[in-house]
């Protein structure tokens, strides 16, 4: 008990939870661990029992701790040995909050509704033959309409990371390397763990790819590039041309002049940046990913996958001996959902709403101390001087942010949170001061972010 006490400088229920956050994050308090009961904690500390319950509130809230009823309160457990290594590291956000700004998924309110789609739809689903086309025809007309760049195929697959987990079957083998964004989406770094294939980290700033570290990758023979080219997760940057025809440079030179492209634009018609893809210079090695997720729902699963036929393909024959196709009736549905003129206007007033709510936020961070450039899409990414208190300090405000750390392809170097900016309320002062609060507890005034973010 007197260790407890000795580490809690705060009697807050905030400094209380950050206090005991770091126990448990260094290994003095093992998984498993029971704590003191809330009334014991509260006398030896001289507060109040409201007080410690709500510390414990926010540990809870984070992951780092699970209450028993009776049984009493312990330290969590790991997480379920099913879930890949990087969702582990993720599953801490469980149970309530106030204001949970820590899914990274669009704001439900803000997706087309379904309901006309579906009555649209024929009432059997009848297809004529298993080997008919994967892609009904009106939706590829539509998919190549809108696409960046002029593409040999497209297919139609269930979901940006089944595009990609696809197109990596199909382009590497194990042991072969990748390059990866760092930071990036956490479960490509589970999908290339998986494969067996070696994570070649490149920095990300806020323009793209840092061509310099990028060149530097490339000389480590990669057979493939994975990039988000618009409203990246979780920075939310989006590449300029510029950058692009940098990269789409170096990928032409030497070693590199076989590095499949792999491209997961997943918010593409929320995004404000203009479409930009590799393929406009490299079209014969660039697959292009463009999901449907965040604009009209994630629970449609349906992702166009574009690009040569000579890496198509492949994909296409081997999908027929698993899934086969994505049903033809969901397609339909997207179809309808992106050529019906409210559909249209509701992902269109979704963009602008975004939109909206980053500039505010980053511009009422600015008046708290952070320095931060107005982001693109739905998430944001901030410097912390410490994640884990900076989860513990919100959850204590009730507010839920995810954690930088599975973002991270490498360990060590400065901390981070990801905030969903696309669920935030109308009046986001708060939230930003909050935010401010949580990211540099101890100072005056609050260090500007590095010269990446600024």
């Amino acid at each position: 008990m007197q260790n407890f006490i000795d580490e809690i400088e705060q009697r807050t229920p905030a400094g209380i939870a950050a206090a005991i956050g770091r126990l448990i994050t260094s290994g003095r308090l093992t998984p498993g661990d029971r704590l003191p009961t809330v009334r014991v904690l509260a006398g030896e500390l001289g507060v109040s029992p409201a007080t410690v319950s709500h510390a414990w509130q926010a540990l809870a809230a984070v992951g780092l701790i699970v209450s028993r009823g009776r049984g009493g309160t312990f330290v969590q457990d790991k997480a379920p040995n099913w879930l890949p290594a990087r969702s582990q590291s993720m599953i801490g956000a469980v149970g309530p909050a106030r204001l949970d700004l820590s899914r990274g998924t669009p704001d439900p309110r803000l997706l087309p509704p379904l309901g006309p789609a579906l009555s649209r739809v024929a009432q059997r689903a009848v297809t004529p033959s298993y080997h008919d086309l994967p892609i009904i025809p009106e939706l590829l007309e539509v998919l190549q309409a809108s696409w960046p760049y002029p593409v040999e195929t497209i297919t139609i697959v269930d979901g940006a990371l089944d595009a990609i987990s696809r197109s990596l079957d199909a382009v590497t083998r194990f042991g072969d390397r990748v390059i990866v964004e760092n930071p990036s989406f956490p479960p490509f770094f589970d999908l290339l763990d998986q494969l067996g294939l070696e994570r070649l980290p490149v920095a990300v700033d806020q323009h793209g790819l840092v061509p310099a570290d990028f060149a530097a990758a490339l000389k480590l023979g990669p057979v493939a590039v994975i990039l988000q080219p618009r409203a990246h997760n979780p920075t939310g940057t989006s590449m300029s041309l510029k950058r692009a025809e940098q990269l789409a440079g170096l990928l032409r030179a030497g070693a590199a002049s076989k590095t499949i492209v792999i491209e997961d634009d997943h918010s593409a018609d929320i995004s404000i940046a203009p479409d930009v893809s590799l393929g406009r210079w490299l079209p014969e090695r660039t697959l292009h990913v463009r999901s449907f997720s965040k604009t009209h729902g994630p629970d449609l699963r349906m992702a166009a996958l574009g690009g040569p036929a000579a890496l198509i393909e492949p994909i296409v024959s081997r999908r027929l001996l698993g899934p086969g196709w994505t049903s033809r009736m969901l397609q339909t549905i997207l179809h309808d959902l992106l050529t019906t003129g409210d559909s249209l206007a509701r992902v269109s007033e979704a963009r602008h709403i975004y939109f909206a709510r980053q500039r505010a936020l980053s511009e009422a961070l600015r008046e708290f101390g952070l320095n931060v450039r107005q982001a693109d899409g739905i998430n944001t990414w901030l410097p912390v001087q410490n994640e884990r208190d900076a989860l513990v300090r919100l959850a204590a405000s009730g507010i839920r942010v995810a954690g930088g750390s599975p973002f991270l392809a490498t360990k060590g170097g400065p901390t981070f949170i990801r905030v969903t900016a696309g669920a935030l309320p109308d009046d986001v002062r708060p939230v930003a001061e909050a935010l401010a609060a949580a990211a540099h507890p101890s100072d005056s005034a609050v260090h500007p972010i590095g010269a990446r973010w600024a």
